[in-house]
């Protein structure tokens, strides 16, 4: 099964060991399911990661995981979604990697995401 990870899981899980969502990628690790993004997606892991680490968290690296996604994801090329499908467009990119991918679940804690019950028939998980 290939899902999405939205950032806000990514970052959780790079910060806090144990954190449900470091247990998403337990799933990962053990090839439970497969991990679908985009070049774009894994720029923006990064971004906030690095931005986070700076302000809370200088004496942790999150880089072996990001790293880790980068090399065990799938990377594909976004669909054009035709028009913004969220509130907030930053998360589109999301569902146009979960549609590439042909993606079950899209894993994410934010509500804009989730407010959209199942777009394109993907589930949701929070």
């Amino acid at each position: 099964m290939i899902v999405v990870f939205d950032t806000n899981v990514v970052v959780s899980a790079a910060f806090w060991a144990g954190s449900d969502d470091r247990r998403c990628f337990t799933l990962v690790a053990k090839r439970k399911c497969r991990l679908a993004t985009t070049e774009e997606i894994l720029a923006e892991y990064r971004e906030l990661a690095e931005r986070i680490r700076q302000k809370k968290f200088p004496q942790k690296n999150p880089k072996p995981l990001l790293d880790w996604i980068a090399l065990k994801s799938l990377i594909v090329e976004p669909v054009s979604l035709g028009k913004q499908r969220s509130r907030d467009a930053e998360d589109d990119p999301f569902l146009a990697c979960a549609l590439a991918s042909e993606a079950k679940i899209i894993v994410s804690k934010d509500l804009d995401l989730l407010e959209l019950h199942k777009p394109f028939g993907i589930d949701w998980m929070g």
